[in-house]
């Protein structure tokens, strides 16, 4: 590990390419930072809500349908969500066109998918007891995977604020909001019905600053060529993509055949918890795809290793600050959903370790999604085997120790981080070899700031719980911020919270 990648490079022709990317890298990340803290302060209501007001089978009920339908509609973008960013950067290509196609190949995928749901709602709802309600939530795929291409389109654009907008103002609150008035409607479908009003409003958030940036499809028409030859071309990046969100869902499946609902909802919102600070990497992965294959399309391999590797420190870094003040203070956190969820406390630890351990492949893979697409898809499939290989062992070993069934939450979260290890190992290591350069993004103030953190949450946790929230999670944070601030950020690292000169201008 480097105590600092951002020593000042040697002049050249490079270098003012290098500053502008940065300088893009950096706003976008800051304006979609300020989308996450939106995000964190919108989203607590509804786990609040939906913990101590609908409980955990509820929880746990509403959880497996939105596994599904998220699948779905993972699988109908057609590796979008990254592909058209590659498409829109293709010489002489018509951004209207490109973008009016991809958001028709997506409704076309998620009417197949949709239709599927509809007519087998079972597997949505294992549990059974359904109804017509359950059934129309099969089309909130179209939504759904409309909305990432839409924002897709907007990312190349560098509208990031189309994002902090959808999903970090419109989506948390009105699932929140909407949470909390249907709770008098329907205990049964008031998380579902909420869920659809978050999922049409960020849709309907997303599509219009689309609209705004490359027009409406206006004379379009439907190129049936053009289509399959993207369909085809994106399958390597549809797949990556499912797996990689099948990666942090494959917990809750293979969870879900060994317990109860109950046990189900409670881990669900361990996992819920623990992946606020998952959402810190996507401050930087929508403006990541466009200024990495623009740098490809350059042959500029050395200034994408060392993007992936600036941005992979400042995820790891901001990931590791929020995952030490959730986790430490775990059960209190967790006491926060409702007493019952207390038990979860251990699967809380092992899910945020996790998303600090994911964020090198994170970042890698967005550069491997477009230099090495099948081999990147190679590891991801390994990853998903080696978790469920770790998940069933795990479970199994507590199950002959007679550990009761909540162990087996923390089980599969254990699993999940020693998967995401290898495929953040696996995967820096190959994007380095393509490269000619090393990507590392890791740094001993890491450790140093982890562990002043960790001496003085450890003393946070012996105050009453009110404290140990109030008091020690604002302590645990401040001098890990400190610690990163004074021993691990450079000059390049501090671009982060800078106003670049044609940044300042345009504003």
């Amino acid at each position: 590990m480097s105590q600092t990648d951002s020593a000042a490079a040697p002049s050249s022709p490079d270098t003012p390419p290098r500053d502008a990317d940065t300088a893009a890298l950096a706003k976008g990340g800051r304006t979609n930072f300020f989308g996450f803290i939106l995000r964190l302060i919108a989203r607590l209501p509804f786990l609040y809500v939906a913990g101590r007001w609908y409980g955990p089978e509820a929880v746990g009920r509403f959880a497996f349908a939105v596994l599904v339908i998220e699948l779905v509609a993972q699988l109908a973008t057609l590796g979008l969500k990254r592909g058209l960013a590659e498409q829109l950067s293709a010489p002489g290509a018509d951004h209207r066109i490109v973008v009016w196609d991809g958001i028709f190949v997506a409704f076309l995928a998620s009417a197949f998918g949709s239709l599927i749901l509809f007519f087998l709602p079972e597997l949505m709802y294992p549990a059974g007891g359904i109804d017509s309600t359950d059934r129309w939530m099969a089309f909130l795929v179209f939504a759904i995977a409309g909305a990432e291409v839409a924002l897709a389109a907007c990312a190349y654009r560098f509208d990031i604020g189309a994002t902090v907008r959808a999903r970090a103002i419109v989506e948390p609150w009105v699932i929140s909001i909407a949470a909390a008035g249907f709770w008098f409607v329907s205990v049964r479908d008031g998380l579902m019905l909420s869920y659809a009003a978050a999922m049409v409003g960020a849709f309907l958030t997303a599509l219009w600053p689309m609209i705004r940036h490359y027009g409406g499809p206006g004379v379009w028409r439907p190129h049936p060529a053009h289509l399959i030859a993207v369909a085809r071309r994106n399958a390597p990046l549809a797949a990556a993509d499912a797996i990689e969100w099948g990666t942090r869902r494959l917990d809750l499946f293979i969870l879900g055949q060994f317990t109860s609902p109950t046990i189900y909802g409670i881990y669900y919102m361990a996992q819920q918890v623990a992946s606020l600070p998952q959402k810190l990497k996507t401050s930087f992965e929508p403006i990541l795809g466009p200024v990495i294959t623009r740098n490809l399309a350059e042959n500029r391999l050395d200034a994408v290793a060392a993007q992936v590797s600036q941005v992979g420190f400042w995820i790891i870094a901001a990931q590791t600050g929020v995952a030490l003040a959730l986790g430490i203070p775990g059960e209190a956190v967790m006491g926060l959903v409702g007493p019952e969820f207390v038990s979860g406390t251990a699967a809380l630890a092992f899910l945020l370790a996790a998303e600090v351990v994911a964020a090198t492949a994170v970042v890698s893979e967005a550069a491997l999604v477009y230099v090495a697409r099948h081999r990147n898809l190679l590891i991801s499939l390994a990853t998903l085997a080696l978790q469920a290989i770790f998940s069933v062992a795990l479970i199994l070993i507590a199950k002959s120790m007679g550990w009761p069934p909540i162990t087996y939450a923390a089980a599969v979260a254990l699993a999940l981080m020693l998967a995401l290890g290898f495929a953040s190992v696996t995967k820096a290591w190959l994007l380095g070899r393509l490269l000619g350069t090393p990507v590392n993004s890791l740094r001993w103030a890491l450790v140093w700031a982890t562990a002043g953190a960790a001496v003085l949450g450890w003393g946070a946790t012996q105050l009453p719980e009110w404290a140990e929230l109030l008091i020690g999670v604002p302590v645990i944070l401040g001098i890990y911020a400190w610690l990163i601030w004074t021993r691990g950020f450079g000059p390049a690292d501090r671009a982060l919270f800078k106003k670049h000169p044609e940044e300042a201008a345009a504003d």
